[in-house]
């Protein structure tokens, strides 16, 4: 098994919002918790991290909500590590529509988000294929 950690380096991007999103300052975890189920299931993993209540509540990590009309359908949990890095820690989506391609347009929506907060990284954890495409991708490297 092989694994890469990548980021974005968001000066080299100009991703606009193209999502109705939203900061939850006091998600309903149990809300949260049925998307991920949703979202889990959809996409059949083998494998997946428990959601924990606490991952929504740390006052390092912003919870955006993303929404069809006035529902919400999706959320990504971003974990600031100071005022240029954060992490792209979780994302869900329910997928009762498919087609919006939100995996995709909620990416670059946090690309704008955080560029106009100042921030200079984006980090993505695991390389997927369909991430390599974004402006400012990059694969990190070994510790030197």
């Amino acid at each position: 098994m092989s694994y890469q950690f990548a980021r974005v380096d968001l000066e080299k991007t100009n991703y606009e919002i193209t999502v109705k999103w939203e900061y939850l300052h006091d998600p309903d975890p149990a809300e949260l918790n049925q998307i991920y189920r949703d979202y889990c299931k959809y996409k059949h993993f083998a494998s997946v991290m428990p959601m924990f209540n606490s991952r929504y509540t740390d006052p390092m990590t912003d919870v955006i909500g993303y929404y069809d009309a006035d529902s919400l359908v999706a959320f990504s949990l971003i974990r600031r590590y100071d005022d240029h890095n954060a992490l792209c820690d979780q994302f869900a989506w329910n997928y009762n529509r498919p087609k919006m391609r939100l995996g995709i347009n909620t990416l670059q929506t946090e690309c704008a988000i955080y560029k106009a907060r100042g921030f200079r990284y984006l980090y993505l954890e695991q390389a997927h294929l369909y991430k390599s495409n974004m402006d400012g991708f990059e694969i990190l490297g070994p510790l030197e």
